[in-house]
Parts: structure tokens; sequence; C-alpha cells
């Protein structure tokens, strides 16, 4: 009869099968969002062998692929995972600093603050290009620098940032629905996208805010993956632990917030995205190590998904923002219904 493997020892082996496990999610989620950006590329309305777009990410000129792949199918899939990214962690941060599963983004307001700005901006103002998406992004800050005062007493509850949260949103609704109701046909199209959210008309040179953005903001809220997984303990059992909580929650609301904005002022506020991949995530690692990477790469998967969906596997084409809304839509119901059930706030 073997000798009983010492408590440290066993507690060391535990550690490291949870690491093997959360690593090898990763990298199955890595190697699915690589798959899905090459079957982006090489499958549409006609097929482009993968030596032909191999040759077009090399800069070579192909013949029908260079147009085809370069100009529109790259630029489409390289914002589909970089917004995707971009929606999964923010979201993933809201919730888990909040420590509820509703504390999303696309829920408490802020992509409608984003959305709202750039309504009004387009159809009243008559603003286009780079000045919308700036204004969108201030507007995504402020709505929720407002939600976090209105909901600021004594500390922050997250049931009460939701519920301020969920009334700003019905808010800024009424504003978009006011606008749209006085604006010109051809202010309509445009405002749409920022209620819907697509990669239509995708250009290369819009990768570069969000990629700045989440090499920033995405890197501040990855080096807060610590204080976040403390915090998921409370706050007062955080501050035992060494982690600053006002600090650290300010940090990573700023980071998610600015992560958030850019990707809404780029793609509009691709509905449920932020919402459901955090919940994806944790359910895939089963709670070993930060949830935060895996929904970053989760979101870049049903972003991917929802717009090859959208534009192939549907009898009409549809923006991708209607793909994750249909697929959001019953989650939100089916948490709400389970949550009543538990007697849950």
């Amino acid at each position: 009869m073997s000798p009983p493997v010492p408590t440290a020892h066993r507690i060391a082996a535990l550690r490291r099968a949870r690491q093997h496990g959360w690593w090898r999610v990763v990298g199955v989620l890595t190697v699915l969002v690589a798959g899905l950006f090459a079957l982006t590329l090489m499958m549409g309305q006609s097929l482009t062998p993968p030596g032909q777009v191999w040759a077009v990410l090399r800069g070579h000129e192909v013949p029908g692929a260079s147009f085809t792949v370069g100009q529109l199918r790259l630029p489409r899939a390289t914002l589909s995972v970089l917004a995707g990214a971009s929606f999964g962690l923010g979201g993933a941060a809201f919730q888990i600093l909040l420590r509820n599963p509703l504390a999303s983004p696309d829920i408490i307001g802020i992509s409608a603050g984003a959305s709202a700005a750039a309504v009004f901006a387009i159809v009243v103002l008559g603003m286009g290009g780079a000045s919308v998406s700036v204004l969108a992004v201030a507007a995504g800050l402020g709505v929720a620098v407002l939600i976090y005062g209105l909901s600021f007493r004594n500390g922050i509850a997250g049931t009460r940032l939701i519920l301020v949260g969920i009334g700003v949103s019905a808010m800024l609704d009424s504003v978009i629905a006011f606008v749209l109701g006085r604006a010109p046909a051809w202010d309509l199209l445009e405002a749409m996208r920022w209620l819907t959210g697509s990669v239509n008309g995708a250009r290369l040179d819009q990768a570069l805010p969000l990629t700045g953005a989440l090499a920033v903001c995405g890197g501040l809220i990855l080096s807060r993956a610590r204080d976040l997984e403390t915090l998921r303990l409370g706050e007062d059992m955080a501050a035992a632990l060494g982690t600053h909580v006002a600090r650290a929650r300010t940090t990573i609301i700023v980071a998610a917030v600015g992560l958030i904005s850019v990707a809404t002022a780029v793609t509009g506020p691709i509905a449920f995205v932020a919402f459901l991949s955090g919940p994806i995530a944790v359910r895939l690692t089963g709670h070993r190590g930060s949830a935060l990477l895996p929904a970053a790469l989760t979101g870049a998967v049903l972003v991917l998904l929802g717009d090859y969906a959208g534009q192939f596997l549907l009898p009409a084409r549809y923006p991708v923002g209607v793909v994750t809304g249909a697929l959001g839509a019953p989650y939100l119901i089916v948490l709400i219904i389970r949550a009543n059930r538990t007697g849950a706030t």
C-alpha cells in the first residue's frame, strides 16, 4: 500500500491540473478563431483556394483574389476578430467586477450611450467619419460616469448599478427613436449601423483604433486579472487579501468602458456579444483560472460565426448584430427566469 500523498503535493498537482485545463481551453479557442478567420477569407459567394489567399496576405497581386480577399474579406474578418475580442473582454470584466451576469455594457447602457451620440451626430449635426466615432467614444465614457455617479451610495452595489444602467439605457433608446423618427431617408442607413452592429463596408484602417484599444485598455484589464478574481469574493475579502479596491475598480471600469466604446465606435453595438462571452468562457473553463482571455476569444468566435451566418447561411443577408441578438435574447430570458426561481435579485 503506497503512502499517502502529502497535502502540499496534492494541492500543487491540483493547481497544475487546473492550469493545464485552462490552457487547453485557450488553445482550442485560439485554433477555432484562426480556423474561422481562414474560412472567412476562403469562402463566400465564391471559393478562393488557400494558395491564392496566402499569396494575397503576402502582398502579391492575384487577379480577382486581391479584390475579393484583400479588400472585402480580410478587413471584414479582421474587424470581426478585434471587435469580438473587445466586446468579450470588456463585458467579462464588468460581469466579474460586479459579480452579476447582467452587468454587461449592452445591458446597462454604455453601448446605448455611444449609439445615441452617433445617431445624433449623423442625423442632427450632419457629421460623418472619424468625428462620429470620437463623439461615440466620449459619450460611452460619459454615460459610464453618469451611471457610476447615480448608483454610488457608500460604495457600488452591483444590483443598484445594473438597475440604474437599465433605466439610463431606456432613456437613451427613447432619444434614439425620437431622432430617427425625424431623420431624412439618406441618413437612416448609416444611423442603423449604430443600432444593430455591423462589419459591412469594413476597411483595414478601422482596425488601427481597435488594435490600440485592445493593446492599452485590454492590457490594463488583463494585468488586473488577479484583482478581479479577489474582487469576485467581495470588497472586504479583496481588501484583506491585499487588493487596493478603489484603485483596481476604477482602473478596470475605465479600461473596460474605453474598450467597449472604441469597439462600438467602429462596428456599432454588436448585440449581446459582451453579454454572452463571459458566461460561455466560464462554462468552458469550469472556473479554472481567469475567464478574461477565454472571454475575449469567445467574443471573436461569436462575431466571426455571426457575420458569416448572416451573410451566407440564412435566407437573406443580415448584419452580424441581428444574428448575435437572436442568440442572446433567449439566453437573457432564461437567465432572468433562472434568477427568479432561485430568488436572486
